[in-house]
């Protein structure tokens, strides 16, 4: 792991449900003008949360693969239509546009069928932490315990 994500002997601050409260626990220390550059957030308990958009069709599949294939061909059209003369500028960029969206959606359409059924879903894809944990170097543990008070809240008396 790089320098900058280690600590020399982490100590546990403070354990928080979400990172939002895990966050503000370390700009009340930076508030209190805590050496903040001597703590770090650490996700524990990772798990992967995949959330099913919509379902699969043949037609979906091709009308996807078509309008990414069409912004690659407009964009190789464009490329090449610098080089073309002034007249056949527009049809170059049409062409490279039919063809990209022709290509976009014969290669997904390979792709879902090369599935065969097993993944007939789209779905978007996260890693999330189950807690958050506040570790600071051992030698700031005191101070920073003091600052932030019992149970990592904000201490209001500091």
């Amino acid at each position: 792991m790089p320098q900058i994500f280690s600590l020399e002997f982490p100590q546990s601050l403070a354990t928080f449900d979400d990172y939002d409260a895990a966050q503000k626990a370390v700009d009340a220390l930076s508030d209190a003008e805590f050496p903040v550059q001597n703590l770090l957030i650490v996700g524990t308990d990772l798990k992967q949360v995949e959330r099913v958009t919509g379902r699969l069709t043949t037609g979906r599949v091709a009308l996807a693969g078509a309008l990414s294939g069409l912004w690659f061909g407009v964009f190789m059209g464009l490329l090449i239509g610098l080089f073309a003369s002034e007249t056949h500028w527009l049809q170059i960029v049409a062409t490279g546009a039919g063809v990209g969206a022709g290509f976009g959606a014969v290669w997904a359409l390979m792709g879902y069928a090369a599935t065969r059924g097993r993944r007939d879903f789209s779905s978007v894809k996260t890693v999330v932490a189950t807690r958050y944990e506040v570790l600071v170097e051992h030698r700031h543990l005191a101070q920073a315990q003091e600052l932030l008070g019992p149970v990592g809240r904000p201490n209001p008396f500091a």
